[in-house]
Order: C-alpha cells, then structure tokens, then sequence
C-alpha cells in the first residue's frame, strides 16, 4: 500500500514538473471588437504554431500567456467571422514579463502600440527610422512614374533610389552593430537584411557576444551566412 502511495506521489510530482509556468503575459485591448479569437502565435521553421487563445465575447480586453526560453518574436493574430481573406496579425519582441498591446478592429496592425520589453522598445526605435526610408522611397516611385517618358529624370530618380537602399541597409547594419548584445541585432539581420552584401552580415555574426550568437536567430544568422557562402562558392 506504502508502495502504491509512494508511485502515485512521485508520478504527480513528475507530471507538475513537466508543466512549464508561463513566464509571459500579453495583456491589451482591441477597440471595436465584439466577438472573434485572439491568437499568440510562434513562427516554428516556416510555420505559425499557436502558443494561447482567448475567445472575445463582447470584452475588447484580453490575456494570454506562454512560456519562453529567451527573447523571441511572436504575433497576435485576430480571427473573426468576417469572410476576409487578410488575417490581421500583430507581430511584437516578447521576452519574460507583461507586454501589453493595444489597436483597433479597423487598423489592426497599423494602430498597434506595444509596450513591454526591452527588445520591443529597440524594435519601436528601428521600425520608426526605416518608415523614414520607405516614405521617401514611395515618393520617389511617383517620380518615376511622373518622369516615365524622360529618360535623363528617371535615371536620377533611379539613383535616388539606389542611394536610399543603400543608406537604409547601412542603417541597419549600424543599428545591429550598436546593439549585438541584444536579440534584436540577429534578428534585423535576418528579417532585413537578407539581400545586403555578405560581408556585412559576416562582421555583425563575428562582433555577437556567445550568449547571442547561439540564440535563435543568432543561429539563424549563421545558418544565412553559410548558405549565402555556399551559394557563391558554388557560383
């Protein structure tokens, strides 16, 4: 009987064990929605795996938990019953602790505003830069447009163009470099990064720290660079 009480203790105790405690809690609020799902969603190799849901019944306040080992980007996805193709999805810097998100059933991704972690504050300080970039170059689009029909204005235009490209991926070449003892360094590398010249994302991989290197997307750093290599030597 001892014997019996003794295996059910101690298969419990393996079993609570086994239950990881969420060291995430994604709070926020989505303005104008009645009723749908919310989603907290992980990008495993090339496919989005669902980490947590939360019916929406009337309540535009929301929770949802998970459990990370490190700092790592997820996404809030919305779905509804709207028959639209679009599914609205939120993508943020998670790491341990509280983040909250706040947007609206309109404009789900364009009026989010995350605060949590740190990453996501470097994230914030990153995305509001490259929207400089990509304004002006949706400017000079129009220019191009505008001057079709005049060869010696579109070549301009062009090097414009060329010149913005250029300055943004120095940008966030720099950007990584002042923070690659963050997550966020491997991570513009491979998000932003995957046409830039090799040479670039090899000097980034060598300045990480180890504890970066050999996080996720500073394995995925070298797992671009290696193909990116292979690819030229086989050239």
């Amino acid at each position: 009987m001892m014997q019996r009480i003794l295996f059910i203790f101690c298969l419990a105790l393996i079993i609570s064990c086994g239950d990881e405690e969420p060291n995430l809690t994604v709070t926020g609020k989505v303005n104008g929605l009645k009723k749908g799902t919310l989603y907290l969603e992980r990008l495993q190799d090339t496919m989005l795996v669902k980490l947590d849901s939360m019916l929406v019944n009337g309540e535009p306040e929301f929770v949802l938990q998970a459990n990370l080992e490190e700092p790592e980007v997820l996404y809030i996805t919305l779905s509804t019953t709207n028959a639209d193709n679009d599914i609205p999805r939120v993508p943020f810097f998670a790491a341990k602790g509280t983040t909250r998100i706040t947007t609206s059933l309109k404009r789900f991704y364009h009026d989010a505003k995350i605060e949590g972690s740190r990453q996501q504050e470097m994230m914030n300080q990153y995305n509001d830069m490259i929207k400089q970039f990509t304004d002006k170059n949706l400017d000079n689009i129009k220019f191009e447009f505008d001057f079709r029909n005049d060869s010696l204005k579109l070549d301009s235009v062009r090097k414009v163009s060329e010149s913005l490209l250029k300055r943004k991926y120095l940008y966030s070449v720099n950007f990584a470099m002042q923070n690659k003892t963050n997550h966020i360094a491997p991570f513009i590398a491979i998000s932003e990064l995957q046409d830039a010249n090799t040479t670039y994302l090899d000097t980034l991989y060598n300045v990480l720290p180890d504890s970066i290197a050999n996080s996720k997307y500073g394995k995925q750093l070298s797992d671009l660079i290696k193909d990116r290599k292979k690819t030229q030597n086989d050239m």
